[in-house]
């Protein structure tokens, strides 16, 4: 019975638990329509974009120049990285940050790229391009709320990944998690 107890607690409590990882996942599939939908306009796929507070900003700031620095248009790589945050975020069990906390401080790393990006790109809205864009706020929130999110299943997995230096192991032992006296 302690052991059916424990697995509960880890499964809804714990900093792994899916029940704090249901958000991130949710949030991020959400990011990536958005992302996807600014990405077909951006590929004139479509032909008009959606903003109900900034009439023209959107198509300001999705055709300004800085959007077409890159070789991929901005959207899409946005679309990218949240699908690589979800895979990030579906990945490993309740225990992941103890069993692969590599794994946790890469969507760390991720999510903090991301949220970076966002703030990168609202300046760029605000001082550059002197127009908004509703749905590109919209995914900048989003990027925004992520990091916040996964910082306690982050801190866990680094904690453990430390914990595993002390124990003498070398970055990349620890780094594959399951640390202790009792590791080989």
């Amino acid at each position: 019975m302690t052991d059916l107890r424990l697995w509960w607690w880890r499964t809804v409590h714990g900093p792994s638990a899916w029940t704090r990882r249901a958000p991130v996942v949710l949030l991020g599939v959400s990011g990536a329509i958005v992302s996807t939908y600014l990405a077909m306009y951006q590929y004139h796929l479509i032909d008009v974009v959606w903003d109900p507070l900034f009439g023209d900003g959107s198509r300001q700031v999705l055709t300004s120049a800085l959007s077409r620095a890159l070789p991929v248009h901005d959207a899409a790589l946005g679309a990218a990285a949240y699908l690589a945050e979800v895979v990030l975020e579906l990945s490993g069990s309740s225990r992941r940050w103890r069993d692969a906390p590599w794994l946790v401080l890469l969507l760390g790393v991720v999510a903090a790229a991301m949220a970076a990006t966002a703030v990168a790109l609202l300046a760029v809205q605000a001082l550059v391009v002197h127009a908004f864009c509703t749905l590109c706020l919209v995914s900048a929130v989003i990027s925004g709320i992520v990091p916040f999110l996964v910082a306690d299943e982050v801190v866990a997995a680094a904690r453990q990944v430390r914990r595993g230096r002390r124990f003498g192991l070398p970055l990349w032992r620890a780094l594959r998690g399951r640390v202790g006296p009792s590791t080989t």
